[in-house]
């Protein structure tokens, strides 16, 4: 496992794999990396022969996108304790790519050219957290400007991100196939996440209702509930009782988030809430997903 810290030396790499016609895959990161990052890995290893995971704190998806957000300073970082993690697992990766922001962003953020998806980038995390989605799709594709994956691996529990990182890579004719991988869970069901660390151990306990109000919620609708505005506003009001600061809860078409109609037959329950110092996301699927 080879650590790079530059472009030059990543392409460099990648250029010798593909002059031999192997097929490479991407597992972009922020660190911090727990068991649903390596089986992110894990996925990318069954459908590649080589394999970069991408280390790298992306100031541009944080706050307005200016990198001058708490939540940026803050972010933990784990570098080390990241590499002794994939370095112990059997599809270790070949390259962590970990370059610093003089890397990323060369021009700084005031000349850096921005790639924007309409429409689904504006809304719910997006209402939220302006400029997001934005820091997200750019970055991304400067990682597959860069690692020129076949093949690119994302967890479902950002699920609006997924959509969002498909709509580009369409959109713009990347030539990258996009994995979503389904959301790993603690075992009392809260989605595993970097931002867990800001939890307290009560907290912790305490955070698997957000994953519960979704299962309650696809319950209803499968038992044939159709008033969704009533279903939302229970759920809010619950999570507001049990101590969270819901900023939504949603019942939206799954394929590109919009409003669902009677003959959706795939539907997608997503929820944004604040417990205590982290804000936590979570979706459920409803319906038939083949």
């Amino acid at each position: 496992m080879k650590i790079i810290d530059t472009v030059a030396g990543l392409r460099a790499t990648v250029a010798r794999w593909k002059a031999h016609g192997e097929r490479v895959a991407l597992v972009p990161t922020m660190g911090n990396l727990h068991t649903g990052h390596l089986q992110l890995v894990e996925r990318a290893r069954k459908s590649a022969d080589r394999v970069v995971v991408s280390i790298f704190v992306n100031p541009m998806q944080f706050s307005d996108g200016s990198g001058d957000g708490g939540d940026f300073e803050r972010y933990p970082r784990t570098f080390d304790a990241d590499c002794k993690k994939l370095s112990v697992i059997s599809d270790q990766p070949e390259v962590i790519f970990a370059p610093a922001v003089q890397v990323m962003y060369p021009a700084g953020f005031e000349q850096e050219t921005r790639v924007k998806v309409p429409g689904i980038s504006s809304i719910l995390c997006g209402e939220f957290r302006p400029g997001h989605f934005v820091g997200v799709a750019t970055i991304v594709a400067k990682l597959f400007n860069m690692v020129q994956p076949d093949v690119a691996v994302f967890g479902e529990k950002d699920y609006q991100q997924l959509l969002v990182i498909r709509r580009f890579v369409t959109d713009l004719c990347f030539p990258v196939e996009v994995l979503g991988m389904p959301t790993v869970r603690e075992k009392n069901g809260l989605a595993m996440s970097s931002r867990n660390t800001y939890l307290s151990a009560h907290e912790r306990m305490h955070a698997a209702m957000l994953y519960q109000s979704l299962q309650y919620a696809k319950q209803q609708i499968e038992s044939g509930e159709s008033d969704f505005a009533m279903i939302q506003t229970q759920a809010i009001a619950q999570l507001k009782e049990a101590g969270f600061r819901p900023e939504y809860f949603e019942i939206r078409r799954a394929q590109d988030l919009q409003m669902p109609t009677d003959t959706d037959e795939q539907r997608v329950i997503l929820v944004a809430a604040w417990l205590g110092k982290a804000r936590l996301i979570d979706n459920i699927m409803v319906g038939n997903m083949e």
